[in-house]
């Protein structure tokens, strides 16, 4: 069992996963894990906040039982329906035939969608507050964050706010749950792999949401989201991190990630970081996309300035590696960036046209025209790399 006191009866209850290989089935986590944080207030009434992924469920009731004892459970609040903090619905209604279920007009449908149930439901309003036994709880729709039901839950008197997937990261805490307690800097790359890949494609709802909640901020004593560490000394760094997030706010410094099949992809990608070193770029990131899961590649995108992409041909299209990447990016959209473009063939072009594809599909922003190489780069097709990445890094901040 293993529960961990916040403050004035609130608990944390979750569970550590170092079980699961992929997130959402395409995000690496099996080495750093991940929480799925759940919540229990022992008050006149005892409320839980949101549940954890099916195959922990066994030790989400112990810990609640650790607890409350013989106690009943009054009132379950579900934040968020996506399965890492509901699927274990059905073992707490097992428990507690009577538990009131709160949530939102979209909240119920997905409840009887994957779990039938659809009694003793109780639906709550943005900005709505409901004294449940001398604990007033305040909820505020974040939809589209990241899904159409999605909320938080503020506890009045404690200034509490149960955040679910905002404020989250990947890794899973070790030892401590507490920001005071780890060393909050080894969160920050999870953090952004965590917002480029869940939040990145709904960021303009993410900016709302914080929008709608800046009333709060004053009132907020504590963070507590669905993933990652509980924020009970410096709730302010989360909130400014996930603000600048959402702002697509990025930093001095460059990412190349390229796809290669025999080295001449490459070797130009090389030429491109050499030149930006001679141009005083401190902060390069070099990624083979097909030696990278993309999900590392993009928090360093969301958080760097310069982008370099270059791929070869393949059957007159682009490496597929490289069009997975593509495609995310797309959704993500190409924000704040200075981008430049290469490509390699061998007897026809493709990659350029897709490249092109993209670059009108985001607007990104390129100083210089693409380089497209045929075989191993030439005299003239450095020179040309070499103009392209000085173009950049004249307009990085």
């Amino acid at each position: 069992m293993n529960t961990t006191f916040i403050k004035d009866g609130i608990y944390w209850i979750g569970v550590h996963d170092y079980t699961t290989y992929m997130f959402e089935g395409c995000w690496p986590i099996d080495q750093e894990g991940v929480n799925y944080n759940a919540y229990l207030i022992d008050d006149e009434k005892v409320i839980l906040i949101d549940t954890v992924k099916e195959f922990m469920a066994e030790e989400y009731i112990e810990n609640i039982k650790s607890i409350i004892g013989d106690k009943d459970v009054d009132y379950l609040v579900i934040n968020h329906m996506e399965p890492d903090h509901s699927s274990s619905i059905e073992a707490v209604i097992a428990e507690w035939p009577d538990v009131k279920i709160i949530g939102n007009a979209k909240t119920f449908p997905m409840l009887q969608n994957f779990y039938r149930v659809h009694k003793n439901l109780i639906e709550v309003s943005n900005g709505e507050t409901l004294d449940l036994g001398g604990r007033e709880l305040q909820f505020y729709m974040t939809p589209m964050v990241h899904w159409p039901e999605s909320m938080v839950t503020f506890d009045v008197q404690t200034g509490t706010l149960f955040s679910m997937d905002i404020f989250g990261s990947y890794k899973a805490t070790v030892g401590s749950i507490f920001d005071d307690e780890n060393e909050v800097e080894t969160f920050l790359e999870p953090t952004y792999r965590y917002y480029a890949t869940i939040v990145g494609k709904v960021t303009e709802m993410a900016k709302k949401s914080l929008a709608a909640l800046t009333p709060l901020v004053p009132s907020i004593k504590t963070i507590c989201p669905s993933h990652g560490l509980v924020w009970r000394t410096d709730p302010g760094y989360i909130l400014n991190l996930y603000i600048k997030l959402a702002n697509a706010e990025v930093e001095e410094g460059v990412v190349i990630a390229y796809g290669t099949m025999y080295g001449n992809t490459r070797e130009s990608a090389e030429i491109i970081a050499d030149e930006l070193r001679n141009c005083g770029v401190k902060t390069i990131k070099f990624y083979d996309v097909g030696r990278t899961n993309i999900s590392y590649i993009l928090a360093d995108i969301w958080r760097y300035q310069g982008l370099f992409l270059g791929a070869p041909s393949y059957y007159g299209q682009i490496l597929p590696t490289m069009e997975n990447l593509l495609y995310k990016l797309e959704g993500n959209k190409v924000r704040n960036h200075v981008c430049g473009f290469f490509t390699d063939f061998s007897w026809s072009g493709g990659a350029n046209r897709v490249f092109d594809k993209f670059i009108q599909a985001t607007g990104a922003n390129c100083p210089a025209e693409m380089v497209n190489v045929k075989g191993y780069p030439t005299d003239e097709d450095e020179k040309k790399l070499r103009e392209m990445a000085r173009a950049v890094a004249r307009q990085l901040k």
